[in-house]
């Protein structure tokens, strides 16, 4: 690990004992001559609970654990890969042999400051396998933030005490389980998200404000399918203290998209409408704002670089994950302090967590002053 514990012998000062950071790194000297060593494998993540959206049910999720050793520091990275999205992210497999890939790249490198370059011919090697570029860009953040010796959100110029609070995600379920899940959240989050685009979306809400008025975050996975419908829903919701609706219609129904959210009294954000960079300033006009996802989008630099475009478009901004460890979530953490809303619960919905990283803490997102992404490795839980 990056992170060691000091000395322990009898008359150090408090001192000697807190965590020791990596010596900054001098940028100046274009590396220490050391070349970047990248590893792999395969982490299945387990949910604490049946996961359920508009079209889909699961367990567990497909997952790769990625480390860049440099010079004595590892940076940590994932791949999250849902099985409903291996099509835009990669499957494990596709992902696992794009990796193979990367390790020559990897290893050609003594400055893992050239980020832009190694990014660059990374994103290079293939149109696809989105949740891999990810991986290796989080380790490659993780790793430079370690040698500067800062957190991101630092590196970024932002202040973590700005940080929102996060949605925590309620599935589509029975209304027993549903009121079981709220009431087991209710107490610990300041807003929750509701999966709907079902056939039972009014009964989930009904069913959610008998048991709380927290504010409610709305997801309909495209599941809306008739602008008049999705129009009546949303004024619907907004009187049931929904305060914004995630990708209502069908991405390719931009017309008709455009035409909700003309019309809508709350923000409308794109999700399974946008994926990189390049779809940023398409959005414009057609949504609210835009949902940023790692896993989406390469990693950290694309985010960043979306981030920025959104707000120079006028647009709101939200951060996402997928179902995921702390890693992949505490690095989206990072950008957090700059947007409108943050759905960054994806590590509280597993159960076999491999690290410590940001935390929710009376349902506000809070960023360890940890350099880096901010993790760091614990046992598994069994």
């Amino acid at each position: 690990m990056a992170t060691l514990a000091a000395g322990t012998a009898l008359g150090l000062d408090a001192a000697a004992h807190a965590p020791k950071r990596p010596a900054p790194f001098n940028i100046n000297r274009g590396g220490t001559g050391a070349r970047m060593k990248l590893r792999f494998f395969p982490y299945e993540l387990k949910l604490r609970h049946v996961f359920t959206v508009a079209t889909y049910s699961r367990s567990t999720t497909p997952d790769i654990q990625v480390e860049i050793d440099y010079d004595g520091v590892t940076g940590y990275g994932e791949a999250s890969m849902p099985p409903y999205l291996q099509r835009e992210l990669g499957s494990p497999e596709s992902v696992a042999a794009f990796l193979g890939r990367v390790q020559q790249i990897i290893g050609e490198f003594d400055d893992p400051f050239k980020t832009e370059e190694i990014l660059a011919r990374i994103d290079s090697l293939s149109p696809g396998d989105a949740a891999g570029k990810a991986a290796v860009d989080i380790a490659l953040h993780d790793l430079t933030g370690k040698l500067l010796g800062a957190p991101w959100f630092r590196i970024w110029g932002l202040d973590r005490e700005k940080a929102p609070s996060t949605t925590f995600t309620i599935g589509i379920d029975t209304p027993d389980v549903v009121r079981r899940k709220t009431r087991e959240c209710a107490d610990r989050f300041n807003i929750l998200k509701v999966k709907l685009g079902g056939e039972n979306d009014r009964l989930m809400i009904e069913t959610i404000r008998s048991v709380t008025d927290l504010p409610i975050a709305v997801d309909a996975n495209q599941g809306w399918h008739d602008r008049r419908q999705a129009l009546d829903m949303i004024l619907w919701l907004k009187e049931q203290g929904v305060v914004m609706v995630e990708q209502p219609m069908p991405r390719q129904q931009r017309d008709d998209m455009a035409w909700v959210t003309q019309q809508s009294p709350l923000p409308v954000f794109a999700d399974e409408a946008i994926q990189r960079l390049g779809d940023v300033a398409a959005m414009k006009g057609l949504y609210t704002g835009i949902n940023i996802k790692l896993m989406k989008c390469t990693g950290m630099r694309e985010a960043w670089k979306m981030l920025t475009l959104a707000r120079a478009l006028g647009m709101k901004v939200m951060v996402g994950c997928m179902t995921e460890t702390s890693c992949a979530c505490s690095a989206a953490a990072q950008l957090s302090p700059a947007v409108d809303f943050a759905d960054l619960d994806g590590n509280l919905l597993i159960a076999n967590d491999r690290f410590r990283g940001m935390e929710v803490v009376d349902g506000r997102i809070t960023l360890p002053d940890r350099p880096g992404i901010g993790v760091e490795l614990i046992e598994p839980q069994k």
